[in-house]
């Protein structure tokens, strides 16, 4: 089956740029698309300096969506939102002023991974931190969900010496132009092994995927620690905070630890004219030895991987039921209003898109942004917007004109509470329901 791959460079133009992201670009493109992937055949996806983060969400979803191996290579500086306090991937046009709404927020690139399997999807990162950004991943880490296998490295602000060189991943691309590609964990090791004085206190990601429960998922080695070519094992940083577990957990399999989702795209004029919907989940496999493999969490079964399974079968039934147990199961442990409990809504909503039905899934996603808002969740905060946001875009989706009448008011009253990033979101919610009701 062909793999993907999603080549993504990204920094502010001007002053604000920390790296030179888009240098390592030419050396990717050098690299034969099958050694990039790991696979016999490759489709290759490069963004060069993207100026919005919609349409670098609507690659990446693309990317997510493709069955077959999937391997993104990233390059870039990462910023903290300082009024949610969220790392962001920042574009070409993102400035101090403006990062909200112009650049990407990492939990997206979060999200659209997350029903893949880690047997088949991969992250290779060279990022640059700003002094904010740097201070809250040593503290909490960079969570990139449990479900995908991440290398590389996050490497402080480099001070008064200039623009900083992405010499992690043009390390990484020299290799791989030798036409092998060996698996992502002894790449990463003969990587950081030829730039061991250029990543001296980086935080070094080494993470297998697979389900995890507790902190936020790192991969990693110490900051600064010493590097062989041999493959990289997960250690737990200094202080345990955002630290990968070598292993599985204590008693067994447990529901991954859930994070805030990242919006879809909001429609902006008729149901036609909406956003394509998420990603399929991908197809769930044993995972065999290979460049995706990952490490002995794989054995630990995970629910994901079966609702994923279940899905790819079209056997929707079968994957809402394996949810539902889970809720279940969270809300009996956890409240009706934890995270876990909540995290199963999320995947139940996910499910009905994926089975073809807006309107269960437009409710369930409405429900999910009452709930988040009835617990005290503020209205800018990223879950909530991304529930009333994916809720808007089932209901863009919606064919029957009296489904669609009767959860407009809804959602209108909803989206007046938590507007969201994009202008004009209520005005259009509200047009539509003057059409809907012109067509009575």
């Amino acid at each position: 089956m062909p793999g993907t791959v999603l080549l993504l460079a990204a920094a502010p133009l001007g002053r604000n740029r920390l790296v030179d992201a888009g240098g390592v670009l030419p050396v990717l493109a050098a690299v034969a698309p099958a050694v990039l992937s790991g696979t016999d055949t490759a489709n290759i996806v490069e963004l060069a300096d993207p100026v919005q983060p919609q349409a670098v969400l609507t690659r990446l979803r693309a990317a997510a969506a493709a069955p077959g191996p999937l391997t993104v290579y990233l390059t870039g500086q990462l910023h903290l939102d300082r009024r949610q306090h969220q790392p962001h991937l920042a574009l070409a046009r993102t400035t101090p002023a403006t990062l909200r709404y112009t650049a990407l927020p990492w939990q997206w690139i979060r999200e659209e991974l997350r029903l893949r399997s880690a047997a088949d999807t991969a992250l290779v990162v060279d990022l640059h931190a700003d002094a904010e950004a740097w201070r809250y991943i040593g503290e909490r880490g960079l969570d990139c969900g449990p479900h995908t296998a991440v290398y590389g490295r996050v490497a402080p602000p480099a001070g008064r010496r200039g623009l900083a060189e992405p010499a992690y991943m043009k390390t990484v691309a020299t290799l791989l132009r030798s036409g092998h590609r060996p698996r992502l964990d002894i790449l990463h090791g003969q990587a950081l092994a030829r730039i061991t004085e250029e990543t001296h206190g980086n935080l070094l990601l080494a993470h297998t995927g697979g389900p995890m429960t507790g902190a936020p998922v790192v991969g990693g080695l110490v900051a600064g620690s010493p590097v062989t070519g041999a493959p990289v094992a997960g250690v737990p940083a200094q202080g345990g905070a955002g630290a990968a577990r070598s292993g599985p957990p204590p008693g067994g399999p447990h529901v991954p630890a859930p994070a805030p989702a990242g919006p879809a795209p909001v429609p902006t004029g008729t149901p036609a004219d909406a956003p394509a919907p998420g990603p399929r989940p991908p197809e769930s496999r044993p995972p065999a030895p290979g460049p995706h493999a990952p490490g002995p969490r794989a054995a630990v079964e995970d629910p994901h991987a079966l609702v994923s399974a279940a899905v790819r079968g079209g056997r929707h039934g079968e994957a809402d039921g394996i949810a539902a147990r889970h809720e279940e199961e969270a809300v009996r442990a956890h409240g009706a209003a934890s995270e876990q409990a909540l995290h199963w809504r999320e995947v139940r909503a996910d499910l009905a898109m994926f089975a073809g039905d807006p309107v269960a899934s437009c409710r369930a996603w409405l429900a999910v942004a009452e709930d988040r808002l009835a617990a005290g969740q503020a209205a800018d905060a990223p879950a909530v917007e991304s529930a009333v946001d994916r809720a808007h875009h089932q209901w863009a989706r919606i064919e029957d004109t009296a489904r669609a009448r009767e959860l407009g008011p809804a959602l209108a009253e909803l989206r007046h509470r938590v507007p969201g990033r994009r202008h004009g979101a209520l005005e259009d919610i509200r047009r539509q329901l003057v059409r809907l009701e012109a067509a009575r």
